[in-house]
């Protein structure tokens, strides 16, 4: 039998119940979320090898995954996944150039409100915004996030993450009426 020293836990760790299982049901209930993520955000060739990526990081992470706030982190891990290959220089051939038609090259953007929308006046709203404000607002809208989810994604305290949401909110109202 072990000694156990004062105030030691007998709890098992979290890793330890985070196996398979838990990685299999997380996979389960999250992947079509964490997939759609990327739809709206990279290009299509990129979205299984970034999915993918989040899911490794939660396997090799899965200790420091928050119990009921899975989802969010997932977020997180997944807009940091995609700030990484962002950053990753790429090979562009010349021939992708020469085809002369300038719709392909724009539909060639990388920027969220170009690749999900097709209203000029709301793409050209969301363009004004900040790269922060834009994801704030996709979080919340599109990723159905709000409240303390919201605050976990963002990594900021709840009422921070309120205050951010406003903020953008309000930028946004203001870009809007810009145009209008």
């Amino acid at each position: 039998m072990a000694l156990r020293l004062a105030g030691e836990s007998t709890a098992e760790p979290v890793t330890d119940l985070r196996d398979a299982a838990w990685f299999d049901g997380l996979f389960a209930q999250h992947a079509t979320a964490i997939h759609r993520y990327f739809v709206r955000r990279a290009q299509h060739s990129d979205i299984e090898d970034l999915s993918a990526e989040v899911f490794a990081t939660a396997w090799r992470r899965r200790d420091k995954v928050p119990e009921g706030f899975e989802l969010p982190w997932l977020y997180r891990t997944a807009s940091y996944v995609l700030a990484n290959h962002r950053r990753k220089p790429t090979l562009t051939l010349l021939a992708d150039y020469e085809s002369g038609h300038d719709d392909e090259r724009a539909s060639r953007s990388v920027d969220p409100a170009e690749l999900v929308m097709a209203d000029d006046e709301v793409r050209r709203a969301m363009a004004r915004l900040s790269a922060r404000d834009r994801t704030i607002l996709m979080l919340h809208a599109w990723e159905g996030l709000d409240g303390e989810g919201l605050a976990r994604a963002l990594g900021l305290t709840r009422g921070g993450a309120a205050a951010a949401l406003s903020r953008a909110r309000a930028r946004l109202r203001e870009a809007w009426e810009h145009d209008h």
